[in-house]
């Protein structure tokens, strides 16, 4: 009796060890929660099977990489507004050292530029019921963005066909979401690139979370990595026709199953890598990709999904199979970095800058409304700044004219702010004296002297009855009195 039970305990101790050697050693040092959401059973359009048993398969692996998960299928807006809410409360109290991962399997929209998840009530009419009836991922990336937590991860199989027909105007997939623009810290997937469409697959679940639920299993492997071989094996299942793409703000490394760093990884660690590998250019890549064989750089450039990368490849393997897909995968991509800086940008020359290159695009639509709404925009504020009250400044000034201005409280600095000069307008009026008003001054038509002539003969009969000296003398004064005196006379 001996024997069996020995042979027990050593059986017992052997699936120990291996639940030991399986179990993630992160997860000790870190809380782990997971959000699993699986959209499936639509009330207005066909069905998702795979998107119920992509939950089903998600929530069993995280479950085994140490999460502690919560599983919700087929959401009503408020349902899925309340779950979320609910998941954040929980990352919340679990603390700073909190590693928090959302799975969403179903329906997702882009409208406006903006990326949405869709409840299973959701009936839109038209595009503007979008944003009333739907989920915005923003909302969803805010939300824990907001809280403290070492590593946030979002894996969205959402990239699916539109199946709403009202809204035939909508773009096809999903826009760029940039996650070095928001928080830090944080990773986001899409089941395919950017503006394109993934396949629900020929198996019980989607090419993306069947590469996922094979791939993360592997031990010791960082996140970066076990997205890029995704990547690989779902372009491999489609023929190339879906790309998985992600971005990453992550400050720390986390590996799904083996010991996770709270520490950034050193060169050569994932991380550093990847940014390596963002930063080469064209020039990078052809050296790279020089006398290796087609399949190897093309798995090479697939794995890591960058512009330059594919643009290399293209030049050198012009001849190859794969070249026409990877030339269309590299125009939609510059097509959806225009399109997400023409919306980060919100101008009308980010718009107008948009249409001049892509006019007939599946965007082109909604790039024309959104420069409509920004002109709108533009000529309201100029309308309520033509009908603002003028400034009373002016109307304040001192008037006295022995005051003068006081001298500003801290002194500007020009390396700093620049020194505005003042406008016309600004200048406060001359300042007028008050003096002693002149002596009035008659008008012309006034009469000032009203002497009248002297009695007696005229000044010329007294003159040549005097005298020769005194008449020549007062003669000639007299002369000149008379004539100036008739002359004034006359005048007035």
């Amino acid at each position: 009796m001996r024997r069996p039970v020995f042979s027990n305990l050593l059986l017992a101790s052997g699936f120990f060890a291996l639940a030991q050697l399986m179990m993630p050693t992160g997860a000790a040092a870190e809380a782990r929660l997971a959000l699993v959401i699986g959209q499936s059973a639509y009330r207005t359009v066909p069905e998702l099977p795979n998107a119920a048993n992509d939950a089903k398969g998600m929530t069993e692996l995280l479950g085994n990489a140490g999460f502690t998960v919560t599983t919700a299928a087929n959401l009503a807006q408020s349902e899925m507004r309340a779950a979320i809410s609910d998941f954040a409360g929980k990352v919340s109290a679990s603390g700073a050292d909190t590693v928090a991962l959302v799975f969403y399997a179903g329906h997702g929209l882009q409208i406006d530029g903006e990326n949405y998840l869709v409840p299973v009530d959701l009936d839109p009419k038209r595009e503007a019921d979008i944003p009333l009836q739907g989920v915005r991922l923003n909302d969803l990336l805010n939300t824990l963005g907001a809280l403290p937590t070492r590593a946030r991860i979002f894996m969205l199989d959402a990239c699916r066909n539109n199946p709403f027909p009202a809204l035939s105007g909508a773009g096809h997939g999903l826009a760029i979401v940039d996650t070095k623009a928001g928080a830090p810290g944080s990773f986001i997937s899409y089941s395919t690139s950017p503006g394109a469409e993934a396949e629900d697959g020929n198996g019980i679940d989607s090419p993306y979370t069947t590469a996922a639920l094979t791939i993360a299993k592997q031990p010791n492997l960082p996140i970066e990595e076990v997205f890029k071989r995704i990547r690989v094996a779902v372009a491999q299942s489609t023929a190339g026709r879906q790309i998985p793409w992600e971005s990453s703000s992550l400050t720390t490394d986390f590996k799904f199953f083996g010991e996770s760093s709270d520490q950034p990884p050193s060169l050569p660690g994932a991380n550093s890598m990847a940014l390596a590998s963002a930063t080469r250019s064209v020039e990078d890549w052809r050296k790279d990709l020089q006398g290796k064989p087609a399949k190897v750089a093309y798995e090479l450039v697939i794995s890591e999904d960058t512009v330059p990368a594919y643009q290399a490849y293209i030049e050198l393997y012009a001849q190859d199979a794969q070249t026409p897909r990877l030339r269309t995968v590299l125009e939609r991509r510059r097509q959806m970095l225009a399109w997400e800086r023409a919306v980060s940008i919100n101008t009308r020359a980010s718009f107008e800058a948009y249409l001049a290159n892509w006019d007939n695009s599946d965007l082109a639509a909604t790039a024309r409304r959104l420069l409509l709404r920004v002109q709108n925009r533009n000529y309201g504020q100029a309308a309520a700044a033509a009908a603002a009250p003028a400034p009373i400044a002016v109307a304040m000034a001192p008037t006295c004219p022995c005051s003068t201005p006081s001298p500003p409280a801290t002194p500007v600095n020009p390396s700093v702010a620049p020194i505005i000069k003042k406008r016309v307008d600004d200048t406060p009026p001359k300042r007028k004296v008050v003096e002693t008003p002149p002596k009035r001054r008659p008008p012309p038509e006034e009469v000032v002297y009203e002497r009248a002539p002297p009695p007696g003969p005229p000044p010329g009969a007294v003159m040549q009855g005097i005298g020769i000296g005194i008449g020549i003398g007062m003669g000639m004064g007299g002369g000149r009195g008379g004539d100036h005196y008739r002359g004034d006379y006359r005048r007035y």
